[in-house]
């Protein structure tokens, strides 16, 4: 059941292509943590399959630079890791930083199938050298490719107030 971040009737700022930009370096710092600990657990699981000599050989010998499951791998992990925090929070790690939020027009959750649409098409407009988050400057909504694709948008979180005591 998706969660609800405010009131269906309130609608929040979208965020801007700064804060975005910088969720983004944020979050594609951890990436890289992950991936390192996601390929450390691949490669050891496929050298105890193979048998550590023989992985040890195979990798002297350049035959594992290209290994196409474990490309497909990190994938699959990376698109699990933006998955889970869009769907729960709306928000990764970067995105908490700066106060930025994926959710549905009426406020909630985004569903798997748009974190899925939110992670492919993220992947296009980067290899569209940016093109994609860029369209947000000429964009009357202020969305991006990914926003679009995927029926959903990016907004600003506003400040928690503080409580007086």
């Amino acid at each position: 059941m998706p969660r609800r971040f405010h009131p269906e009737d309130e609608r929040l700022p979208p965020a801007s292509l700064v804060k975005r930009l910088l969720a983004m370096l944020y979050d594609g710092l951890i990436c890289i943590a992950v991936l390192i600990v996601a390929t450390w657990g691949y490669t050891l699981l496929a050298a105890w399959v193979v048998g550590f000599e023989e992985y040890k050989q195979m990798a002297e010998a350049g035959r594992i630079n290209s290994d196409p499951l474990l490309t497909s791998f990190l994938f699959v992990v990376l698109f699990l890791f933006f998955g889970y925090f869009w769907t729960h929070t709306g928000q990764t790690l970067g995105m908490q930083v700066w106060r930025v939020r994926v959710e549905n027009p009426d406020g909630t959750s985004i569903r798997w199938p748009q974190a899925l649409l939110r992670f492919l098409m993220g992947w296009v407009s980067w290899l569209a050298c940016g093109l994609g988050y860029l369209w947000m400057i000429w964009d009357g909504e202020n969305r991006s490719w990914t926003d679009r694709f995927s029926e959903s948008l990016v907004v600003q979180v506003p400040k928690p107030e503080k409580t007086q005591k």
